[in-house]
C-alpha cells in the first residue's frame, strides 16, 4: 500500500526547487538576466555554425536541399544524444557547461577551415559518401550537436539555482531566450558574417564570441562553484582555444590564397566574392587559356568555349532574329555569338550576379574573349532573377538563350521547371525560338530527356542534340579528383524549341557568320547521337513543386 504524501510544511519550498542556491557576485535577478543572456549569445553562435556547415557543403559538394537535410538531421539527433548525456554534468553543471562552450567554441570556430583544407588537399567531393572528405563533414555536425545539445539541461540547472522557479517556467524563460537567439544568429550569418567576413572568418569570429561568453558566465557568474584548479583549467583552456582563434584569423588570408593555389592551380588571377557566389578567374595571360569559376564549379574554359557558345547560339539564330534575349550569359560570351549577325537590333541579357558582368566588362583577358560584347549599344543587361524577371517581361522575342547552370543543380532547378518555360514560352515571338543548354547528356541521360520533357510540357515543340568533344584535361575544384584526374562531363546538351505550328528545324542560318568548330553536318549527327540516349519511361516534367532532375 502507498503511503500518501505528508503535507509540505508552511514556507517549505516546492518540491522542485533547488535546495543549495549558487554564490553569485550579483544580485541573483541580475545573475538570472546573464544567464538568459548567455542562453542567447550561445544559441546565436549554434545556429551559425549549423548554417555555416550547410553553406559550405552546398558550396563545395552542391544539391543544397541534399546537404541542408543531412547536416541539419544529423544535428538535430546529435542534440538528442548531447541533452542524455549531459544529465551526468548536471551535479557539476558550472564545470560542465564552461567546458562544453570551450570545446564548442574549438571544434565550430575551425569547422569550415578544416573542411575546406580537406576539399583543397584531397579533392574528390563528387564521389561516393564513402569518402572521407564526406564523413568530415557528417563527424562536424554530429560533433557540434552534441556540444548543443548539452547546453541546454546544463544552462537549466544554472537558471534553477540562481532563483528558484517551476519547471515550466524556467523552460520558458530558457527556451524564449534560445530562441530568440536563433533568429539573430541565423539573420547574423547570411547578412553580416558572409558578406562582411567570408565563411572562413566568420566562423572564427563566431567561435570567439562562443569561447568569451561562456568562459565570462563561467568564471565570472559560477565561479565560486569551481575548485581555484578548475578555475584555473578553465581559464587556460579558454585562452588557448582564443589563441588559436585568433592565430587562424590572422593566417586565413594565406591559408586561403594557398587552398585556392591547390584547388584551382597558381594561375589564379581574380578571386571575389559577389552577393551571389564565389568568382575565380584563371589563365588569360601569356598564352595561357582562361577558365571562369562560379561557386568553384568550371563554367567558361577558354579551351573550348567556342565549341559551346556556337552550340547554343547559331542553331537559335536560324530564322528572325532581330531582337534576342539571353537568359543567364553575364560572361558576355553568348552575346558575342549574337553579335556576329548584322541583323540583330537588341540584346538583352538578366543575369542575378552584377559583379560577373562588371568582371566580364572590366577583365582585359574576358572582356577580350568575349569580343567587348557590353561595349556595343544594342546590349542592355538587367539585374535580377531570371524567374522573376520573365514574370513581367516588357515584350516579346525572336529569339531567347537560357544560358544558365546545369539542372540538377538545387538553386537552378526553378529555372528548369514547366512554369519557367511557359514563361518564356510567353514571350516567344509567334516564330521564335528557345534554345536550353541541359546538361550533359553521356552521363546524365535521364536529366536531359527530363528537360526535353518539360519543355514540351510547357507546349513547345523540340529538337534536342548534343555537342561532344568537351576539354576534359582541365581538372579543379568539385571537377578534380584526389588523384588530380578529371570528372568534367564529356559533352554539352541543348535543346531547340518552338511554338510554330511547323515545328522547329535544326540548322545553321544559310547566311549566318562562319563559325570555328560547328557545322550542318555535325549538328545533324549530334542530334542523332543525341536521339540515340532518348529515355522516356518514367519521366514527368519537372515542376515548381516537384522537381525531377535527381539522376
Amino acid at each position: 500500500m502507498i503511503e500518501p504524501h505528508a503535507p509540505a510544511p508552511p514556507g517549505a519550498p516546492p518540491p522542485w526547487s533547488v535546495q543549495d542556491p549558487a554564490r553569485l557576485p550579483v544580485r541573483p535577478g541580475f545573475g538570472r538576466f546573464l544567464v538568459l543572456a548567455g542562453v542567447f549569445v550561445c544559441a546565436a553562435c549554434g545556429l551559425v555554425y549549423e548554417l555555416e556547415l550547410v553553406a559550405l557543403a552546398s558550396y563545395l559538394i552542391g544539391d543544397s536541399v541534399t546537404q541542408a537535410s543531412v547536416v541539419l538531421s544529423v544535428m538535430v539527433f546529435a542534440m538528442g544524444i548531447g541533452s542524455l548525456a549531459a544529465k551526468r554534468l548536471r551535479p557539476r553543471a558550472a564545470a560542465g557547461f564552461g567546458a562544453v562552450e570551450t570545446a564548442l567554441a574549438l571544434v565550430g570556430g575551425c569547422s569550415a577551415m578544416a573542411l575546406y583544407a580537406v576539399f583543397a588537399w584531397t579533392g574528390d567531393w563528387g564521389g561516393a559518401w564513402a569518402n572521407g572528405s564526406r564523413y568530415l563533414l557528417v563527424a562536424f555536425s554530429l560533433t557540434i550537436g552534441l556540444l548543443i545539445g548539452a547546453e541546454v539541461p546544463l544552462l537549466m540547472e544554472l537558471i534553477q539555482r540562481i532563483r528558484r522557479q517551476d519547471p515550466g517556467g524556467a523552460v520558458a524563460d530558457l527556451f524564449a531566450a534560445d530562441y530568440v537567439g536563433a533568429l539573430v544568429g541565423g539573420l547574423a550569418f547570411p547578412f553580416l558574417l558572409l558578406p562582411l567576413f567570408g565563411q572562413l572568418t566568420g566562423a572564427l569570429l563566431t567561435g570567439t564570441v562562443n569561447a568569451v561568453a561562456g568562459g565570462a558566465l563561467v568564471l565570472g557568474l559560477f565561479r565560486g562553484d569551481l575548485t581555484r584548479r578548475a578555475r584555473w583549467v578553465l581559464l587556460v583552456a579558454n585562452l588557448v582555444v582564443l589563441g588559436l582563434l585568433a592565430s587562424a584569423a590572422v593566417l586565413v588570408d594565406d591559408f586561403e590564397r594557398a587552398a585556392r593555389h591547390a584547388v584551382y592551380g597558381t594561375d589564379v588571377r581574380v578571386a571575389l566574392q559577389t552577393d551571389v557566389q564565389e568568382v575565380v578567374l584563371t589563365g588569360g595571360t601569356h598564352g595561357r587559356p582562361l577558365h571562369l569559376f562560379l561557386d568553384g564549379r568550371l563554367r567558361v574554359s577558354g579551351r573550348d568555349e567556342d565549341r559551346y557558345h556556337e552550340a547554343l547560339v547559331h542553331p537559335a539564330m536560324n530564322g528572325p532574329h532581330t531582337r534576342v534575349l539571353i537568359l543567364g550569359g553575364g560572361d558576355g560570351l553568348a552575346a558575342r555569338e549574337v553579335l556576329r549577325y548584322p541583323g540583330v537590333r537588341s540584346v538583352d541579357i538578366v543575369e542575378l550576379d552584377a559583379g560577373v558582368v562588371r568582371l566580364a566588362r572590366r577583365d582585359p583577358a574576358l572582356s577580350a574573349l568575349n569580343g567587348h560584347a557590353y561595349d556595343d549599344p544594342r546590349v542592355h543587361v538587367m539585374t535580377s532573377d531570371a524567374f522573376q524577371w520573365l514574370r513581367s517581361a516588357p515584350s516579346t522575342y525572336d529569339v531567347v538563350i537560357s544560358d544558365l547552370p546545369d539542372p540538377g543543380i538545387t538553386a537552378s532547378t526553378k529555372l528548369y521547371s514547366q512554369e519557367f518555360y511557359g514563361l518564356a514560352h510567353r514571350v516567344l515571338a509567334p516564330d521564335g525560338r528557345l534554345v536550353v543548354h541541359a546538361g550533359p547528356v553521356a552521363s546524365r541521360p535521364r536529366v536531359f530527356w527530363t528537360v526535353d520533357r518539360t519543355i514540351r510540357a510547357a507546349g513547345l515543340r523540340t529538337a534536342p542534340y548534343r555537342v561532344g568533344g568537351r576539354d576534359s584535361g582541365f581538372a579543379a575544384g568539385p571537377d578534380r579528383t584526389a588523384g588530380g584526374t578529371s570528372k568534367a562531363p564529356r559533352d554539352w546538351g541543348f535543346i531547340l524549341a518552338s511554338a510554330s505550328r511547323t515545328g522547329v528545324r535544326l540548322s545553321l542560318a544559310p547566311h549566318g557568320p562562319r563559325l570555328h568548330t560547328l557545322t550542318r553536318a555535325a549538328l545533324t549527327a549530334d542530334a542523332r547521337a543525341a536521339h540515340r540516349t532518348r529515355v522516356t519511361a518514367g519521366l514527368a516534367p519537372s515542376t515548381l513543386v516537384h522537381p525531377r532532375y535527381a539522376d
